[in-house]
């Protein structure tokens, strides 16, 4: 189980922030030649944030490069220099169909990309999320979906607004498709960078969704990210108990068994067990 609570947007023409970035304390970064780079600085981004990847500056930590869209002046250059840099990820911004991943995972295979490079889609427009579910079933290699909540709100011509009211069903299409599919699945970022009360609200809502994490854009908000998305002190010893209660239930024959006053089945061991993986994956990662 490897741990996304927080997903760090870094600037891949911004030597400084991704020298900065060695020291964060993210799950996992997402060095960005589409966005946040302009068009004269790709190539040069392009350059910095392979030889970055190559050199393996960032350790054991997880790290992805977001290439520019399909159908852009570089994204055929960037998909060619990410397989020989070999991330642990390769980001497709604006995915809208099977045929999309298809034809990204054929890109990299022809450029002979490392096995573990997996394909995240961006799932940013109307039309992706309508089709959310056969893009996360059409490969393997399609391991994480993204929303691009930003994106998706202008489509939709929706506001911004606390609780995020308008992007609640695209929210929930597209964690469906990522359970049904097996696949991970982070939320949006939040803009206002100094709302720290808003962005931890924005967190508890994608962690109750279901949400793997979260993707961020501030250094900031990386502790409040890391920590709700982290199973509690509580949460932990609740799964001890109801896993040693049940195990001890069926060494006895017993076949009702409750904790804390509540029943327990298979499924509430299975979601204790979750929580103590994940929690000591993120152990391992301090």
């Amino acid at each position: 189980m490897r741990p996304r609570r927080s997903v760090l947007y870094l600037p891949g023409a911004n030597e400084r922030a991704l020298e900065k970035a060695k020291d964060l304390s993210a799950d996992a970064l997402m060095l960005d030649l589409e966005d946040a780079v302009a068009p004269d600085a790709k190539e040069e981004a392009r350059r910095r944030v392979c030889a970055a990847v190559s050199s393996a500056v960032y350790g054991e930590r997880e790290v992805a490069i977001r290439v520019n869209g399909i159908g852009t002046e570089w994204h055929d250059d960037d998909l060619r220099a990410v397989a020989q840099a070999g991330p642990h990820a390769v980001v497709v911004p604006k995915v809208s169909s099977a045929a999309d991943v298809h034809a990204v995972e054929e890109a990299l295979t022809a450029a002979k990309a490392p096995e573990h490079t997996a394909v995240w889609a961006m799932i940013e427009t109307p039309g992706a999320v309508l089709r959310v579910q056969e893009i996360a079933e059409a490969s393997a290699r399609l391991t994480v979906l993204v929303l691009g909540t930003n994106d998706l709100a202008k489509e939709l011509h929706a506001e911004f607004v606390s609780g995020r009211a308008p992007l609640l069903p695209s929210l929930s299409l597209c964690l469906l498709a990522a359970r049904a599919a097996g696949k991970s699945i982070l939320d949006g970022v939040y803009n206002d960078v100094r709302d720290t009360e808003g962005f931890e609200a924005e967190c508890v809502q994608a962690r109750q969704f279901g949400f793997d994490g979260k993707t961020v854009i501030h250094p900031n908000q990386l502790e409040p990210c890391n920590r709700v998305f982290a199973p509690s002190e509580a949460e932990i010893a609740h799964a001890r108990r109801v896993i040693d209660a049940f195990e001890q239930a069926m060494a006895e024959g017993r076949g009702v068994v409750t904790v804390d006053g509540r029943m327990v089945e298979n499924l509430h061991v299975e979601q204790a067990r979750r929580v103590l993986g994940l929690a000591e994956a993120i152990g391992g990662k301090r």
